[in-house]
């Protein structure tokens, strides 16, 4: 076999061509778009020029942009982004957070708990960004920096990825690559066990002694959008079948009003006026209400009803479409507006501009008066609603100053629970295997835009064209590999290196190769190249290819000692103003944790000694 390897420099020149990919990958000099299309463009010259029999050919290259596992995780990509749009899961979470001041270690522990849950069955990119203001909350609350809780976040939703086969892309592009080469089907669960006990030893690290090691930035001083104690004057029209219609007061408080003070309840021409005694809220009663932007930003994402409400109140004019981008923003009345002495209600802002005024913030006054009836003065600050297009449509205008920065997306919830019913539809056939797993998600992420959860546009921007360009080339990249038996070929080193030592020593040895490589290229590209070196090993040895495949995806995924191993490793460095030597520091002992985890399984299950023949 060594002979024939020796004529063969087609595989010498691909196992170059790999090198050379991986540095240019490293270096990051260029786009990985653009570094990606050049491998695919090599390849396909090179084997056109000089494809001997047997070698692939420009379909077989090509066919990693079809391949069902990239259509899979661009398909949860899109589901995903659902769950994130429509704030699915805000509701669990803001339960979870609302009891953070009576039980502030149990509320850390359950959010937590619930991130590991949710993280093994949704891409952890939108799980990312749903938590990173929640936990950036309790932060604040606990007085203490959000680098504390950011790099967890991120460590916690790859742990749980490793624990099923949608819950990290590295898996199911492990379990592609294995079922293509006609070795062994890898199930939706059979990664849980293994995965759960290694996922045991990093949680114990992360609570335990990734505290001390994480550094102690200091949070931004500058104001952040809703961060401050501004109160705007805002009104909540109780309609037929909304949550308030028959509350009733306690001690003078509404129970469903938290931390919204009630000014005046106007009740046809009646004025009702604080304290509030024994009063029973009846559809048709319009609350004058003072509440932050925060608060008021929770009270119409939390519930659609809300939502409902306060376009139903606005009057007709343009309509928010679900599955529109839905966002919020402030903007001061300038000096010399056109609108200044005229009312909310004569401008007709939802006609005009295509955008709802929330609220109305005017320093050194209380207003009582309905929103629609306050008359506008200089200076005034206006909590603003609408689609995200009417608030770019906004900057144009001379009457009003939008202020850039306060702009923030809002989830629609009005589609949440079709959103949530998806996900659990996509879950419950992936797990029982009723349909395949490509079927499931793309049914999935299909039923997100028809429902209206997700519009073409967003649907669109959920996919990342750079994942999709690097999964592509790398399948070039591996199938180049085996097609000229490069792969066999390292596999052979690697077995003739490590073979007397025991299988449980090899598997330790590729377990740290390729985890030290997928920090510094990428877990996808590590997880495709090295799964047919993997298997290629187990049959040189007459061994189970499954172990050597599951050694691959477990190690790809412990990508924690640089930023640049995971992307969400890269989502968190801006909120917890983290530097690339943080990760270093307290992500590679965890990378060590995992492995010398693993290393430990493996000499309990195989023992210490050469492979039994």
């Amino acid at each position: 076999m060594s002979e024939g390897w020796i004529d063969n420099w087609q595989m010498y020149a691909v196992l170059f061509g790999v090198m050379v990919a991986v540095v240019f990958y490293c270096w990051e000099r260029f786009a990985i778009e653009l570094v990606s299309g050049c491998v695919v463009a090599a390849a396909l010259v090179f084997f056109a020029v000089f494809g001997s029999e047997g070698a692939p050919n420009a379909a077989e290259l090509l066919s990693g942009f079809a391949n069902p596992a990239l259509i899979t995780i661009i398909a949860l990509l899109i589901v995903g982004q659902g769950i994130f749009q429509t704030g699915a899961l805000d509701h669990p979470t803001r339960k979870l957070l609302g009891l953070y001041d009576t039980h502030p270690t149990l509320t850390i522990v359950g959010l937590f708990i619930f991130l590991f849950i949710v993280s093994a069955f949704i891409n952890n990119t939108p799980v990312v960004v749903m938590f990173v203001p929640i936990l950036a909350a309790i932060a604040a609350r606990k007085k203490s920096s959000p680098s504390k809780f950011m790099m967890p976040l991120s460590f916690v939703c790859v742990l749980a990825g490793m624990t099923t086969l949608i819950g990290s892309s590295t898996n199911l592009l492990v379990a592609d690559v294995l079922n293509n080469l006609g070795a062994v089907k890898m199930g939706f669960f059979t990664p849980t066990l293994l995965g759960l006990y290694l996922a045991a030893f990093g949680l114990i690290y992360i609570t335990f002694i990734m505290p001390w090691l994480l550094p102690s930035h200091a949070s931004m001083e500058s104001e952040i959008a809703g961060a401050s104690g501004k109160q705007y004057i805002a009104q909540i029209e109780v309609t037929p079948g909304h949550p308030l219609e028959g509350a009733r007061t306690v001690a003078g408080l509404f129970p469903g009003l938290n931390n919204i003070t009630v000014r005046m309840i106007h009740r046809g021409e009646t004025a009702i006026l604080p304290p509030f005694d024994d009063v029973t809220l009846q559809a048709g009663d319009l609350l004058i209400i003072a509440a932050t932007r925060k608060t008021l930003t929770e009270m119409l994402s939390s519930k659609a009803a809300y939502l409902t409400g306060m376009l139903r109140a606005a009057g007709p004019g343009e309509t928010l479409a679900p599955g529109e981008r839905l966002a919020i923003t402030e903007a001061v009345v300038s000096p010399g507006s056109r609108l200044i002495g005229r009312t909310i209600e004569q401008i007709g802002f939802r006609h005009a501009l295509g955008t709802l005024v929330l609220g109305v913030q005017r320093r050194s006054r209380m207003i009582r008066a309905r929103l629609g009836e306050i008359r506008l003065e200089a200076g005034d600050v206006l909590l603003m609603f609408g689609s995200a297009e009417a608030m770019r449509r906004m900057r144009n205008d001379r009457d009003l100053l939008l202020m850039e920065w306060a702009t923030s997306d809002l989830p629609d919830p009005r589609r949440a629970a079709a959103a949530r019913y998806i996900l659990v539809g996509v879950v419950a056939l992936a797990a029982t295997g009723i349909i395949p797993i490509v079927v499931s998600s793309v049914l999935g992420a299909t039923l997100m835009i028809a429902t209206g959860c997700l519009n073409i546009r967003q649907a669109a921007r959920a996919v990342d064209f750079r994942i999709y360009m690097l999964i592509g080339s790398a399948f070039a990249l591996g199938i180049a590999l085996q097609g000229t038996g490069g792969a066999d070929f390292l596999a052979y080193h690697v077995v003739s290196i490590f073979e007397p030592y025991g299988p449980a020593v090899l598997l330790s040895a590729l377990f740290f190769l390729v985890m030290v490589l997928t920090s510094l290229l990428s877990n996808n590209a590590t997880a495709i190249l090295f799964t047919p070196i993997a298997v290629g090993a187990a049959q040189q040895l007459g061994m189970d290819p499954l172990p050597f495949a599951l050694t691959v995806l477990f190690a790809a995924n412990t990508c924690f000692a640089t930023p640049i191993g995971y992307q969400t490793n890269l989502m968190v460095m801006g909120p917890g103003k983290y530097q690339f030597g943080d990760f270093v520091k307290a992500g590679l002992p965890l990378a060590l944790v995992i492995w010398m985890a693993y290393t430990g399984y493996l000499i309990w299950h195989y023992g210490l000694g050469p492979v039994a023949t």
